[in-house]
C-alpha cells in the first residue's frame, strides 16, 4: 500500500522519517523542516495512522512493505531510513527485508525485540471517549484523565482528534489498533535477515526502550551499528531533546 507523504526541502540526499504509535507525519514537522536545509526529507504517515487508509489488519511485515512500495514509487531511494519506535520497528524490518532501498538506517529508542504490550488504555480511552456533543478539545482532554494522567501525553494524543463541520472523530483507526498492540508491541522473532549498511540507534537516557542487554541482537541484524545516547531525553526523543537529537543525526546522515 503506497502511504501519504508530506515532502520538505528541495535538493540534498534523501531522508525518510516516521513516526510511532498513535503519530502522523506533523510529529517530525519541525525536525524535517530543520533537516530540509541540506536534504529532501519525506515524512510517511503509516498505515491506520494519519491520513493514510485505514485497513483491517496491521503488522510490521505489511508496514515494511508498505514502506517499500512508498520508497519505490518516490523514485528517490535508497534513502537514510528514520524511525521512531513503533516506526523504528517497521523501519528496521524494511532495511532486513529490502536493503536495497535503505542507504543507511536510524532507529529512534526502539530495539528488534517483544516489549510487554502497552498503550491498550491509552486506546481504550479514546475510543470511549463521548464525541457527540464536543466542540472543543478540552471536553476530549477531561475524558482521558483518568486513564492518561500526563498532560503532555494527552496532548499528543489529542493531536489525532479532528474537530470541523462533521463534528469529532479520531483520525487513527482505533479498533484496529487497539487489536494490533500486542503485535506492535512485539518483533517478528522469526526475523532471519541481515543488515550490512550504516546503522544508528538513537536513545534516552531517560528511556528503558533500548536497554544494553538489548546490544547483542542488535548486533547480530544489523553488525555495522554504533549507539548514541541523548541522556535528558525519555521515550520521545525528538520531541524532547530536538536541539540534541539533531545534533547527533545530522553528521550521520550522507
Amino acid at each position: 500500500m503506497k502511504l501519504p507523504v508530506t515532502s520538505y526541502g528541495e535538493s540534498g540526499s534523501p531522508v525518510v522519517v516516521m513516526h510511532g504509535l498513535f503519530g502522523s507525519s506533523r510529529n517530525w514537522m519541525t525536525a524535517a523542516r530543520r533537516l530540509a536545509a541540506e536534504h529532501r526529507v519525506f515524512a510517511f504517515d503509516l498505515r491506520n495512522h494519519g491520513t493514510s487508509p485505514h485497513t483491517d489488519t496491521m503488522s510490521y511485515p505489511e508496514m515494511a512493505e508498505d514502506v517499500y512500495e512508498t520508497i519505490s514509487s518516490l523514485g528517490v531511494g535508497p534513502v537514510a531510513l528514520v524511525g521512531h519506535s513503533m516506526g523504528g520497528k517497521t523501519a528496521m524490518l524494511t532495511a532486513l527485508r529490502h536493503a536495497a532501498v535503505v542507504e543507511r538506517l536510524v532507529v529512534v529508542d526502539a530495539a528488534p525485540v517483544s516489549y510487554p504490550p502497552a498503550f491498550v488504555e491509552y486506546a481504550q480511552a479514546m475510543r470511549n471517549a463521548d464525541l457527540s456533543s464536543v466542540q472543543r478539545r478540552a471536553d476530549v482532554d477531561a475524558q482521558l484523565v483518568d486513564a492518561v494522567p500526563t498532560p503532555g501525553t494527552r496532548a499528543f494524543l489529542l493531536q489525532n482528534l479532528i474537530l470541523d463541520d462533521q463534528g469529532a472523530r479520531w483520525r487513527p483507526n482505533l479498533p484496529v489498533l487497539e487489536a494490533a498492540l500486542p503485535a506492535i508491541s512485539a518483533w517478528p522473532e522469526d526475523e532471519s535477515g541481515r543488515y550490512d549498511g550504516p546503522t544508528l540507534f538513537i536513545y534516552g537516557g531517560k528511556s528503558d526502550y533500548v536497554q544494553h542487554n538489548h546490544r547483542a541482537t542488535i548486533e547480530r541484524y544489523f553488525p555495522q551499528v554504533q549507539f548514541a545516547e541523548i541522556p535528558e531525553a525519555g521515550h520521545w526523543v525528538h520531541a524532547e531533546r530536538l536541539d540534541d537529537f539533531l545534533a547527533t543525526l545530522t553528521p550521520f546522515l550522507p
